[in-house]
């Protein structure tokens, strides 16, 4: 067993960035109603689920 189980290197980047974007992107859809925001938040969400999907692969797959 690791002693680390923490998110490091891209999949803390992936991680981390998608849910900037994804924050942002919820935040302007409400504001703005423009349709473009909901492929960045889907986007974001992608990007948030590649990282731990990495995250989980490097650890074993959650062993």
């Amino acid at each position: 067993m690791r002693a680390n189980t923490s998110p490091t290197g891209l999949a803390l980047l992936l991680i981390v960035v998608g849910l900037l974007v994804s924050f942002t992107s919820v935040t302007a859809a409400f504001v703005t109603d423009e349709r473009v925001w909901r492929y960045l938040i889907a986007a974001g969400c992608l990007m948030q689920f590649l990282g731990w999907v990495r995250r989980g692969r490097r650890n074993g797959g959650g062993r």
